[in-house]
């Protein structure tokens, strides 16, 4: 299990190098994608379920469409078909869909009873979640969900400034 471990935070960290080296934040937004999705992986494989549940519904999924509509929002100035152009190129997809694939197999490599080696999560039932997000992180989820409306007014406010500059 550890050798999945470190082969998902090899992809953790080649995706993050991409996310900051990429010059369209479209094609960083996808690499931060898999990049999270590896970090959940990772928890998943060393035991924190509830962790790497979290990861997965919270950043990979609820932040990853806050910085897609921040990223519509906020157009460069280029006209819809020549970006949605660049945005839409294979090359630009075929990085995160290598490094997705890997994930992928490994999941399913680690998810089989015949790799030998025993997956480490119990089933997690909505109690489960309820009770840890509404128990003891109750304070953390609340700081979280400040910390997304400021960014998502944030984004409101210099959208709308740029709106209305042009």
């Amino acid at each position: 299990m550890h050798a999945l471990a470190l082969l998902s935070a090899g992809i953790a960290f080649v995706g993050a190098i991409m996310v900051i080296t990429r010059r369209v934040a479209v094609h960083a937004v996808l690499y931060l994608v898999v990049t999270l999705l590896a970090v959940a992986m990772v928890l998943a494989l060393l035991g924190a379920a509830f962790a790497a549940m979290l990861e997965i519904i919270i950043y990979a999924g609820a932040i990853m469409v806050l910085f897609v509509f921040v990223v519509m929002m906020l157009n460069s100035g280029q006209p819809d078909a020549a970006r949605e152009g660049e945005w839409l190129r294979p090359r630009a997809w075929a990085g995160p869909g290598v490094l997705a694939g890997l994930l992928c197999g490994e999941l399913l490599y680690a998810a089989t009873p015949f790799s030998g080696h025993a997956w480490p999560l119990a089933p997690l039932t909505a109690r489960d979640v309820g009770l840890g997000l509404f128990g003891h992180y109750v304070l953390m989820v609340e700081l979280a969900s400040f910390l997304l409306l400021a960014g998502l007014i944030s984004a409101l406010h210099i959208g709308r400034n740029r709106v209305e500059d042009r």
